[in-house]
C-alpha cells in the first residue's frame, strides 16, 4: 500500500522524513535502517543530527546499509558515497561505525563483493529503507531494463545518470561508468519503505511510477506492490497529484 504525503513547505520536508525514521529508532532502538545518498535525503540526516543532539535517540545499536556505490572510487573520495555518509550522517552521531555498512567499489572483484554484501544482507531484515527516484525511474541504481536483478549487482550507468550526477564531480567524464547496487528484491523485502521526492522535474516519473503500468522499464513502479510505502513529496514533485 503506498501513502502519500504532501509537504508545503520546504523546510518541513527533512522534519516529516526525520521524524518517520527517528519514530522508528526510539521504539526499536536496535533498528536496521537502508539508507540514500544524494541531494534529497540531506535535511532528512541534518534533522537526525538534530534530534540525536537534543538526546531524544540514539544510534549506538542501529545497523545501516546503503543501496550503491561507485566502483572504482575509494571510500576517501569525497564523491563516493561511504564518504557521503560520513559527512552528513555517520561522523555526528554515536553509531558504531562497524554497523554502518556500504558496498567496496575499489573491491579487487566487484562480483564477488556483491555476493559479500548480499551475505551480510541476508542476516538482517531491513526495517526502514530510504530511497530516492531517478528522473528515469530508477530507485537506488537499479536502471530501467528489460529484466530487473533481485540481488546486489554491478549495474552500467546509463548516460542520464551520469550527467544527473555530474554536479559532484569536475564533469561527467569522472562519474563512473558503474555502480554496485542493492537489487530490487532486497528493497522489496524491506519491511517499511520511505520515497523521498523534491522539485518539480521529478513531477512526471514520480507519477507515473505510483499511477502507470508496473513495469521493469520504471523499477520504482514496482513499489506499487509493496505493502507499506511512504511517498514524501514537496508541492512541485506532487503538483500531479492535485
Amino acid at each position: 500500500m503506498v501513502n502519500l504525503v504532501k509537504v508545503s513547505k520546504q523546510e518541513d520536508f527533512g522534519k516529516v522524513a526525520a521524524y518517520i525514521v527517528s519514530s522508528l529508532v526510539q521504539t526499536s532502538p536496535r533498528a536496521v535502517l537502508g539508507l540514500a545518498t544524494g541531494g534529497t535525503p540531506v535535511d532528512l540526516y541534518k534533522e537526525l543530527i538534530n534530534i540525536f543532539n537534543q538526546g531524544v535517540i540514539s544510534f549506538s545499536k542501529v545497523k545501516t546499509f546503503n543501496l550503491d556505490e561507485y566502483v572504482g572510487l575509494p571510500a576517501d573520495h569525497p564523491a563516493s558515497y561511504r564518504a557521503f555518509m560520513n559527512k552528513h550522517l555517520f561522523d555526528h552521531i554515536d553509531i558504531d561505525m562497524d554497523n554502518t555498512h556500504v558496498p567496496n567499489g575499489q573491491a579487487a572483484d566487484a562480483a564477488q563483493e556483491c555476493s559479500r554484501y548480499d551475505a551480510m544482507l541476508s542476516e538482517s531484515v531491513i526495517d526502514l529503507q530510504v530511497l530516492g527516484i531517478g528522473h528515469n525511474g530508477h530507485i537506488g541504481f537499479n536502471e530501467p531494463a528489460d529484466q530487473l536483478m533481485p540481488g546486489t549487482h554491478v549495474v552500467d550507468l546509463l548516460p542520464e545518470t551520469r550527467e544527473a550526477n555530474a554536479r559532484y564531480f569536475q564533469s561527467v567524464d569522472e562519474v563512473p561508468a558503474q555502480a554496485i547496487t542493492m537489487g530490487v528484491g532486497t528493497i522489496m523485502k524491506s519491511r517499511q519503505i520511505l520515497l523521498m521526492v523534491r522539485g518539480a522535474d521529478k513531477a512526471e516519473i514520480i507519477h507515473r511510477a505510483l499511477t502507470g503500468p508496473i513495469t521493469t522499464l520504471c523499477p520504482a513502479s514496482l513499489l506499487q506492490l509493496h505493502p507499506n510505502v511512504t511517498v514524501l513529496m514537496d508541492g512541485e514533485a506532487g503538483r500531479l497529484f492535485g
